[in-house]
């Protein structure tokens, strides 16, 4: 065996290691993008629904 092929432990503990240095999400952080894209998408959603429902109903009036 040689010593440029790296064994089962030695991948391992390279992929713990790997691992440990990726920062974990803190608990009870909320997802503010995910947040900020749905309140967006809703008030665009509820602008366009006020929009057609206080559309004029017989066409164009000039009275």
């Amino acid at each position: 065996m040689s010593d440029d092929t790296p064994n089962e432990i030695v991948a391992a503990a390279k992929d713990a290691k790997a691992r440990k240095a990726r920062p974990e999400p803190k608990k009870g952080q909320w997802p503010l993008k995910a947040i900020g894209l749905g309140v967006g998408i809703g008030s665009a959603a509820v602008a366009a629904a006020l929009l057609y429902a206080n559309r004029e109903k017989n066409g164009d009036k000039d009275d």
